[in-house]
């Protein structure tokens, strides 16, 4: 075994000393300079100009959120389409009323999971935009389905 030159025996050193800087704490340069790390500024944008890459997924209704909502809708729309088409006699205006029910259920829920990954309905303002409604857009809304309800219940109860 050979001894160092200097004298300190690099087998002998205590393993539990350890230099706070570490091994690869300067970079020494030729002529003695500490130099910074990494690239200059002209060597970061070399391949071209720098672009922003969103790296959260897109927010969109998946599957498994659509095949409920899809499958509510036809059962309820073909609750209430068939005893109004065939007109089934006395039961045909309660399972007409159940299907519209349920395929108002279906419609709410779709709305809501469509609100909730940020979609909202024409001439509405964004989610947590901080604009209001304008309230033609949300009286004409109110009119069509009040309008749609309105016949609904008046062609079920004609079914008597």
């Amino acid at each position: 075994m050979s001894a160092d030159p200097l004298g300190a025996d690099p087998l002998g050193a205590d393993p539990l000393r350890v230099d706070p800087l570490g091994p690869d704490a300067l970079d020494d340069t030729s002529d003695g300079e500490v130099t910074d790390d990494g690239p200059e500024p002209e060597e970061m944008f070399a391949s071209g100009p720098e672009v922003e890459v969103e790296l959260r997924p897109q927010r969109r209704l998946r599957i498994w959120q659509l095949a409920p909502i899809v499958a509510l809708a036809a059962t309820g729309s073909l609750m209430f389409a068939f005893p109004l088409a065939f007109d089934f006699g006395d039961s045909g205006a309660v399972i007409a009323m159940l299907g519209l029910l349920i395929c108002s259920c279906a419609a709410g829920w779709g709305m809501m999971a469509a609100r909730r990954v940020g979609y909202t309905w024409p001439g509405l303002p964004q989610r947590g935009s901080g604009r209001r409604p304008d309230w033609r857009v949300v009286l004409a809304y109110v009119v069509v389905v009040a309008a749609v309800a309105v016949l609904a219940v008046w062609r079920v109860a004609r079914l008597r």
